[in-house]
């Protein structure tokens, strides 16, 4: 075998209709087009979605839904992995510093997932209300700055 005499096989690629010449060709004077209206005519047709002037249904339908442009400055962190750091007083920088938050965040929030059994100081940081239970219970405390409280 050689690769200049290499062919697909026969039949597999058919040649193309050259449309309008002639009515032999079984695609002549209209060349497939009909007879008038907009896509008979070069140049004419329309954008994806174009319903001739009515409403659009993409625009007809309602919007749904929101995506917060925050969404990403708050960390949320577990109760259980603030049992494995060694600190005593738990802030933003130390969980940047430890990984638990990622370092473009601006809050983090520590939700109720996991135990805690030993105290710990939570400064400035959101707390959820079964975390804040956990802590408390623990013998720790949580001091939240005022923006944290929003988190």
């Amino acid at each position: 075998m050689r690769l200049n005499t290499i062919k697909p096989a026969a039949g597999s690629k058919p040649s193309r209709k050259r449309v309008g010449r002639g009515t032999g060709c079984g695609l002549g004077k209209t060349a497939g087009r009909g007879h008038k209206g907009q896509k008979a005519r070069a140049g004419g047709f329309h954008k994806v979605g174009f319903e001739g002037g009515q409403m659009p249904l993409h625009r007809r339908l309602p919007k749904r839904g929101f995506h917060s442009p925050q969404s990403g400055d708050t960390a949320e962190v577990r109760l259980g992995d603030l049992q494995k750091l060694d600190a005593e007083t738990i802030d933003l920088a130390l969980l940047k510093q430890a990984g638990l938050a990622h370092l473009g965040a601006l809050r983090a929030k520590v939700i109720l997932a996991g135990s805690i059994e030993r105290k710990v100081v939570l400064k400035g940081l959101g707390v959820s209300k079964g975390a804040r239970a956990a802590v408390e219970k623990a013998g720790g405390s949580v001091e939240a700055a005022a923006a944290a409280t929003q988190a």
